[in-house]
């Protein structure tokens, strides 16, 4: 499979991957070499990794807590304190072997050490393939807030293998599907009828184009401003549905991919009452996503906390709430504004 070629980096799969790295840190010589993984994927993907790695650098493995919860500041000082305590210096490398916490988090960390040091991301969900790998965002939350403190930085390479995807449940392949349905609403319809046709058993396959469709968006717009507003579709509601599910002591908390599943239906909602998007595309997307995930109540109780929580988009300006919305399938309207009213009426529906 040949590499993408990201805006200062490459994304190389499978096999090629591992060689690039080994040539990579020969070539760089690197002092020591750092893996950031969490519990998991210490167990399942470390022993899957390191046969494939050859170098005879120093090697120290430092382990965080998983879950989105622990994608703080706190966490970052600790890796911080790790890092520093095992003798690591501006001529060290970060690898990142995780879902899209470890990728953020562990970009973060190493953009911040030393005012920088280099890293790779090595994905290990579907969700950090398609999306949190790729793009040179960095970042951790702040509270529940979502991505509220992080910058913009390029690993020095993404290594994607499919492999790792056999060590997580089908409830994360599923959570990384929402982003490939979005891919397709916003940008390649052909990726979406291919999700509506298969569901999730066949994601695999979809893997590629969804990291093409990314790459090509962040080519044109790497730091926001215009087009790759697009990859925002469905992250405004839905990060809020997902920090306020964080947040609730009496409620199971939410995959990303799940709350942005539900953000897509009721944006889509929104976009066929302000710009016309036609309702039998509304119903198919909702429909879709009620065939793949499992439908939560949002109760109406919950709404005002869940707006309150929108306030606090990353992307909102001067307090004002801006959508990704759709004008039709491939056709999308970016810095949307949408009455409060509005938005409720679209939890109504997709409660409905």
């Amino acid at each position: 499979m040949e590499s993408i070629q990201a805006v200062t980096y490459p994304v190389h799969f499978q096999e090629k991957g591992y060689t690039a790295l080994s040539n990579l840190v020969t070539t760089k010589n690197y002092s020591t070499i750092f893996i950031l993984v969490d519990e998991n994927t210490f167990e399942h993907c470390y022993p899957k990794f390191i046969p494939n790695f050859d170098t005879d650098k120093p090697i120290e493995v430092i382990e965080i807590e998983s879950g989105e919860i622990n994608k703080n500041l706190e966490t970052c000082t600790g890796v911080w304190n790790a890092i520093t305590e095992l003798g690591g210096d501006r001529k060290s490398l970060l690898i990142t072997l995780g879902g899209g916490v470890i990728t953020d988090l562990g970009g973060f960390v190493a953009s911040c050490f030393k005012r920088g040091i280099d890293f790779v991301n090595i994905p290990t969900t579907l969700l950090s393939m398609v999306d949190a790998s790729v793009g040179g965002k960095t970042g951790v939350d702040l509270g529940v807030l979502k991505n509220q403190i992080g910058l913009f930085a390029n690993p020095e390479m993404v290594i994607v293998d499919n492999a790792y995807l056999s060590t997580v449940e089908e409830r994360e392949i599923k959570s990384g599907t929402a982003e490939i349905i979005k891919y397709g609403l916003t940008y390649d319809i052909k990726l979406f009828n291919e999700v509506k046709q298969n569901k999730y058993l066949k994601i695999k396959d979809l893997i590629f184009r969804s990291i093409e469709i990314k790459n090509e968006v962040v080519l044109q717009d790497p730091k926001e401003q215009s087009l790759r507003k697009i990859l925002n579709f469905g992250h405004t509601l839905g990060h809020a549905i997902e920090s306020f599910y964080l947040e609730s002591e009496d409620k199971e908390n939410l995959t990303h991919g799940e709350a942005i599943a539900i953000g897509m239906v009721c944006e889509s909602y929104i976009s066929s009452k302000l710009l016309g998007f036609p309702s039998e595309k509304v119903d198919e997307v909702k429909e879709v996503v009620l065939s793949i995930y499992n439908k939560t109540n949002l109760l109406q109780e919950d709404f005002s906390k869940i707006m309150d929580l929108l306030k606090h988009d990353k992307k909102n300006v001067n307090g004002q709430v801006n959508f990704v919305l759709l004008n039709n399938y491939e056709d999308f309207k970016i810095d949307c504004k949408v009455p409060e009213d509005l938005i409720v009426e679209s939890m109504d529906f997709y409660n409905n």
